[in-house]
Order: structure tokens, then sequence, then C-alpha cells
């Protein structure tokens, strides 16, 4: 399988390696040292080698950081993971509301003395660290750049991935490597940059159309690049990676180890564009004032896809929607309590490897009943694993990597009779789904300006959760892509061709948890009658098919205009979809998009 069910930290581990760390703390004269969970590309995925948070504390989500002190280690976690970092960390560590306190506020609040905390330069963005030394102004609390301290008493810490990289081919990107370097160097000239440092390897891998294995469920190869004003690129990578790789990548792509990037950074002439938000700091200190912030050249043009790249994905939701039908009429055949978790991500990851262009998954998939559907981003081991029990609902989060597309779809399944608090939250998170699925906005507009459309109606309840409402998503590629985001948070206008989950939800700690998951891309929106004729429009076309669990609805809650959006959707999965699905799972397809 894709997916292990292993127990991969437990928190009685944490203590013996948290007393080595601050031995060596201490050898080095600091008063703490910075733990993130991240590597030298700032990617939000990392190989088990750079997994050191999750290798201290015992905690592994995919976002947080630990800051640890001679009396005191903070675990930083955000909404999303507050009830699991409970269950995964022993008690010597203490969790810490993110974002709400800051690492600045907290250090200067746990070193009224002062005192000197170490961070490894190629773990941290300049944004990052700056952020915190500006909030530890007027103390006498500092950063100092050093050696990674954790990979000194990391005794059987693995070793870097070196999974082959691979042709992405010209039918999925819809752009040549060299069209694209063309075009992005371009841009670089009109901006006055002489290069760009690109450390995020599904930036790069996009921008040579290539794909690799050194991430589980993420389909990049490791590497930096350096991307000249003259659509030159220097690719930064061990060599073993690319065997065979020459002829695609041609004379105007020139290949190094990685071991010789500080000395290429050293010849370059400036200005060389860094992100801010995505290159190490030590990178950015190499090159001193040569060094210019700018965004990732890459980033915007790779998010906008193009109609080979929305073709693809657009057919590889319908073949990844036909196996969750069939995952999902074997599970309500089943008799409640006769069926675990582990059992129902066996027997979906099966229903999709008959798909011959799956590559992987897209990530671990989320099969939480009961009370683990609370935990947003939960994963079951053998340990966790539990029975589907009468009354229950399952959060059932899961999504493939295939070579045309990459797919995250999420649905809420009721297990025999539910209660009717979880029906009524049900529908109100269905009731934003649908809002922001039927939305029409300017041109301009970024997620910022548009996420409380989908949060509405458990707002009118007094209700809420603690993730984004959707994340960007790439083509074949990370299933967690920027800078497009449905957040609060995301500045990012929203353009054609940008690929967006949409997936409210609401967790009840201890009891059951609700998501559901579409993934839609960004079009122009047609003219309507009377509309304004000067005003330029976006609108959401859907590519996720697959029903939505009407047991779960509350008819009466529903506009008439949320029964007829979900009407017309199940005519559309009814129709997209049955014609892909084995004879047995057309009869439950046929009833489970029956009109409401």
């Amino acid at each position: 399988m894709f997916q292990s069910f292993e127990v991969t930290a437990r928190p009685e581990q944490g203590p013996p390696r948290l007393r080595a760390l601050r031995a060596e703390i201490a050898a080095e004269g600091l008063a703490g040292f910075i733990v993130p969970r991240a590597d030298a590309h700032q990617g939000e995925y990392v190989a088990p080698r750079d997994d050191r948070l999750a290798w201290l504390t015992g905690f592994t989500g995919s976002a947080g950081f630990c800051a640890v002190l001679a009396s005191v280690a903070g675990v930083f976690i955000d909404g999303r993971y507050r009830t699991q970092v409970k269950a995964q960390v022993a008690a010597e560590f203490t969790p810490v509301p993110w974002p709400e306190t800051t690492l600045g506020d907290w250090l200067r609040r746990e070193l009224p003395d002062g005192g000197t905390v170490g961070f490894d330069p190629w773990l941290h963005t300049p944004g990052q660290i700056a952020q915190v030394e500006e909030a530890l102004g007027g103390t006498d609390v500092t950063l100092r750049a050093c050696d990674n301290l954790v990979d000194r008493v990391w005794a059987d810490q693995p070793t870097p991935p070196m999974g082959a990289a691979k042709v992405h081919a010209i039918e999925f990107a819809g752009e040549s490597h060299d069209a694209k370097r063309a075009r992005l160097a371009q841009a670089l000239r009109e901006a006055g940059h002489r290069a760009a440092v690109i450390t995020l390897p599904d930036s790069h891998n996009w921008l040579l159309n290539i794909r690799g294995a050194d991430i589980a469920h993420n389909p990049v190869a490791h590497g930096f690049a350096i991307l000249h004003d003259s659509g030159l690129v220097d690719l930064f990578m061990a060599p073993s990676k690319l065997d065979g790789m020459a002829d695609h990548l041609g004379p105007e792509v020139h290949l190094h180890g990685p071991g010789t990037l500080r000395d290429r950074l050293a010849e370059l002439e400036g200005p060389v564009r860094l992100d801010k938000q995505s290159v190490p700091v030590a990178i950015a200190e190499a090159l001193g004032d040569r060094g210019v912030w700018g965004d990732d050249p890459c980033a915007l043009p790779k998010a906008c896809k193009n109609e080979a790249e929305i073709a693809g994905s657009a057919a590889a939701h319908l073949r990844d929607g036909a196996a969750l039908c069939e995952l999902l009429a074997w599970l309500d055949a089943q008799p409640a309590g006769s069926v675990t978790e582990t059992q129902v991500v066996t027997e979906l990851e099966a229903s999709r490897r008959r798909d011959n262009a799956l590559q992987e998954i897209s990530f671990d998939t989320i099969a939480g009943t009961g009370p683990n559907g609370a935990i947003m981003h939960y994963r079951v081991t053998e340990e966790s694993d539990a029975t589907l029990e009468d009354g229950q609902l399952i959060v059932l989060d899961s999504g493939g990597q295939y070579l045309d597309g990459t797919t995250d779809i999420t649905r809420t399944i009721a297990i025999g009779a539910p209660p009717e608090e979880a029906r009524a939250a049900f529908t109100r998170v269905l009731a934003g789904m649908i809002a922001m699925s039927r939305l029409r906005w300017p041109e301009g507009l970024a997620g910022c300006h548009i996420e409380a459309v989908g949060r509405m109606p458990l707002w009118l309840a007094g209700q809420d959760f603690d993730h984004g409402l959707g994340h960007g998503v790439g083509a074949y590629l990370s299933v967690h892509e920027g800078p497009q985001r449905l957040s609060r948070l995301s500045n990012t206008p929203l353009q054609p061709g940008m690929i967006l989950s949409n997936e409210p939800g609401y967790y009840r700690e201890g009891a059951f948890g609700i998501r559901i998951e579409n993934l839609l891309v960004v079009r122009a929106a047609p003219a309507l009658p009377g509309g304004d004729d000067h005003r330029a429009m976006l609108h959401w076309e859907t590519l996720s098919f697959a029903p939505i669990d009407r047991r779960l609805i509350v008819p009466e809650m529903l506009e008439p205009a949320h029964i007829a959006w979900l009407n017309a959707y199940h005519a559309a999965v009814a129709e997209k979809i049955g014609p892909r699905v084995s004879p047995v799972t057309k009869l439950w397809l046929d009833a489970a998009t029956a009109p409401l």
C-alpha cells in the first residue's frame, strides 16, 4: 500500500530526546534552540530525514515548531492541531496556541533575563527571523544562526531522499520547459533582475517539466535552481536523480551537484531575486546586498493552470470520483460495527489502484470515525484504529496523484442513524459549501475577500472551524499549493486557471467531525442579463464528482437555491460517474443522487 498504519512517533520517546538536545544547547552556550517543521527547500512537506519536529516531540502535524529552553519546551500549533497535539506529546512539552501567541512574545516572557536562542539558517526564512527579532526589540534576547543541534543527537537520522526524477510529458504539462523558461526570463528582465533563486521543489519541477519521488505522496525531486534572465537554468540536484534526463533538459539547463550551490551563489551578479517567504536565511546571507526581495517567479504561473492541465485534472477527477463511489457503495453495504477505519482506507486505495494512471495517493487518507473525526488531520494507526459504530459519522478525506492531475475530495458519511445535532451541523456546512460553489465575484478579489461566504451558515449558528476554507492544488504536483488560498490570510487575487479546494467543516471534540470538500477551478464568468458590461467577473467550475450523503441533510434548513444546486450537482454526478462504475455501484449511485 501507499499508506502505512505504523505508529511513527510516541510521546514517551520525547523526554530523553529533549534531555539530549538540552545538553547540546548548554554546550553551545545558548539559552534555547528552535526546531521547525521545515527543510532547506521550505516546502510544506518534509522527508523523514528532515522531520525533526516529530522526532523530538512526537507531534506529526504539517505545521508548527518547538522552542526548547532550559526549563520549558513550547510546541507551537495552530487551530487545526489543538486536539491532535494533546495525544501526541509528553507532559514535558507545553502546547502553545499559535499564531495567537507569537514566538517573539513567548521568548520575551520565558527569558526575562535575556539569552541567545539558536536556529539553523537553512531551516528558517528571513521573513520568519525578522518577525521574531522585531518582537524581541528592547530585550536582551537575541537569535543566532548555528549548526543544527537536533542532528547532533539524532543517532539514527535517515539519509537524504534520492528518488529518481522523471519527465512530465508535454501532453499533461501543456507547455514546454523552453517556453516556460523564456516566459519567466522575460519577466525577470522587465523587473530588472539578473536571476532568481528557486528553492521550492514543486516550483523548479514545474518549470522544467520534471517530477520526482523524494517526498511521500508529493511527486517532487529535491534540489535548488537558479533561473537567469537569459532563460538559462542552473539546477543543483544529486546526479543519480537525473540519469537519462539530459535530452529532456537540453543544453540550457546546466546540472550541478547540490554541494556546489554556495560557490555558484558567490559568482552571481545582482540583483538576484529571492522570495522572502521561501528562501533560507543561509542563501540570503550568501548573496548579501546582491539579493533583492520578490516573489518566486514560478509561483503564480504554476498556479494559473493552462487548458491541458485543467483538462487533465478534470479527467483525473472523473476516474477518481468513480473509485470513491465504489468505496462508498461498498461501505454502505457493511453493517454498522463490522468495519474499521483501516479497512476503509485499504479498500479505497485498492479501488484507486485499479487506475493505471495512479502514481501515488496525494496524502495519507483521513478516515476518522466518531471522536477521531474531530481531529482535523487525523492519521489512523494500528493503535488508534476504530470501528465504525451505529450513530457515528466518518470523515473521509483522500486523494490521488495521477499522471494527469492531483485530486483531493472529502465526504462525511453517516453510519446508521446519525444524531440530530450532527445532521444540523452537516446541513450548515453543506450550505456554506454550496454558497461558495455558486459564487460569482469581480476580478481582483483575493481569498480573504470571499472566504467568509463559506462560513456564514455556521457563523449564524454561533459555530466555526479552525482551518482555511480552501487551499491551492497542483497539477500532478503538491496537493497543497500556493500562493492561492481561500483564507482570511490570503491577499493573492484569484485568477482564471487556479485550482482550489472548497472545504468547510465543523468539529465537536470528543464527538464527531464534519467536512465536505470539492475542488474547483477559477473561470471567467459569462455576462448576465442586466449585469454591468464593464465589470469582469469570475466564477467556479466544479472538478470533483461524488454524492453528498443525503441522510445527513435537514432539507428544511436549506434555501430553495441550495436545493436546486444540490439536485443539479447530483444529476451531474450520476451522468458523469454512472457509466464508469460497476453495475452494483450504479444501483447505489442512482439512489444516492436522487433529487432531494
